[in-house]
């Protein structure tokens, strides 16, 4: 939480002609709302934002009629041109011409835009409640408001309170010279000198000059002439407190809205939202949304005496799961489960061993170059052995056969 929200008290700023009571400065503080207390949640209120902001909108569409205002027909097949229809006639650019089609120049859109589209949002009570409540917050957090872009550098402190005799200016003069007192008019300043006119198409839609926002009045009482006398103020908004809005509040959904108070005006904030501890007055049901933590520093609460004494100490001795591994491919794992596989593994590699030795001489010895010798040996005994076959036969006793062996009787 911020230290600009959490003082208990709030200075009412006195503007020229009002009375000092004889009390001091202290009798011109009030105590600051639960409100301004409450949490900041930037997401609510961008949802809630962009939803409200669309309930402003005014529907719009393309005329039914555009596109098809031409008696255009297909030429069919044959004439070697697409199928798409197109306009009858001659003696001009237009006959011809593709119609209807959205890719057709004249033909109508894809998917005429209807007015019948959902062009509002409803949004939850709770919802937009909270999203105001949070705008309201974060009005009274500087950094903020500066982020936001206003100029708050001379103003006294935040949230801005002045006295109620502020209710009753009637000219716009009398406007300016409060704000000048308060130190606002930087702020509103800028906002007169961002006036500028719009690019694009928004100048033809009554939408042709932009500006920045300046501050917002919030006052307490109905009927207060101030009203009439901040709302020709460019870039001032003026707002009851019973009638807040979340677009006011938080322009573009972005928080941290410069926001002065009325001291009336401050004073029904917990009788309107109410507080922590009992529900609002005017709201019916409605309580403050709660912070989920009173101290956002984490590691300071965690490394508190409190905490600490009642945590287990830390495990120094961490257990870790062991690897397992695959005896397949592991040979220690698998002489831990079985430790003949180590003589085992040998006599496979020495069997092994012995199967290429012996392959290799049977196959040098085949493919070595014989002797002359040899060669002739062997073929006296290749002659020898087919003499033998050739008698031992019983064939030769006939003459085909005979003739066909090649032996003579």
């Amino acid at each position: 939480m911020a230290a600009a929200a959490a003082r208990p008290l709030v200075t009412v700023q006195l503007l020229d002609g009002d009375m000092a009571t004889d009390g001091g400065s202290a009798t011109n503080s009030i105590p600051l709302p639960d409100v301004i207390k409450a949490a900041i949640r930037p997401d609510i209120v961008t949802f809630v934002h962009g939803q409200i902001s669309n309930n402003s909108r005014q529907p719009y569409a393309v005329s039914k009629k555009a596109g098809h205002q031409t008696s255009a027909e297909s030429w069919g097949t044959g004439r070697a041109v697409s199928r798409i229809p197109r306009v009858p006639g001659g003696g001009t650019h237009r006959a011809g011409q593709g119609a209807f089609g959205n890719m057709c120049r004249g033909g109508r859109m894809f998917a005429p835009t209807k007015i019948w589209r959902r062009w509002h949002r409803r949004v939850n009570v709770t919802q937009k409640r909270h999203a105001i409540v949070s705008a309201i917050a974060a009005s009274a957090v500087p950094s903020l408001v500066l982020a936001r872009g206003h100029q708050i550098e001379q103003v006294p402190e935040l949230p801005l309170v002045i006295s109620d005799s502020a209710e009753g200016i009637e000219k716009t003069s009398g406007a300016l010279k409060v704000l000048k007192q308060i130190g606002a008019i930087t702020d509103v300043e800028k906002a007169k000198n961002s006036i500028a006119i719009r690019a694009g198409k928004g100048k033809m839609r009554n939408r042709r000059y932009i500006s920045r926002k300046g501050p917002l009045v919030v006052y307490g009482s109905e009927g207060a002439k101030l009203v009439k006398a901040f709302r020709n103020i460019p870039g001032v908004d003026v707002a009851h407190v019973s009638r807040l809005n979340l677009l006011r509040l938080a322009p573009g959904g972005h928080l941290g809205r410069f926001i002065i108070w009325t001291k009336s005006a401050f004073e029904k904030l917990d009788e309107i939202y109410g507080t922590f501890d009992k529900p609002s007055e005017k709201k019916n049901g409605y309580v403050l949304p709660r912070t989920k933590m009173v101290n956002a520093d984490l590691a300071r609460i965690i490394n508190s005496d409190e905490v600490q004494s009642v945590v287990k100490p830390i495990k120094k001795e961490v257990k870790r799961a062991p690897l397992k591994k695959n005896p397949l491919k592991n040979l220690n794992v698998m002489l831990k489960l079985n430790p003949y596989a180590k003589a085992a593994k040998r006599m496979a590699l020495l069997a092994e061993a012995q199967r290429v030795k012996a392959k290799k001489e049977k196959l040098d010895k085949k493919r070595k170059q014989a002797t002359k010798e040899e060669a002739t040996a062997s073929k006296s005994a290749g002659k020898a052995w087919y003499k033998t076959m050739i008698s031992d036969s019983d064939y030769t006793e006939f003459d085909n056969f005979t003739k066909w062996l090649g032996v003579s009787q």
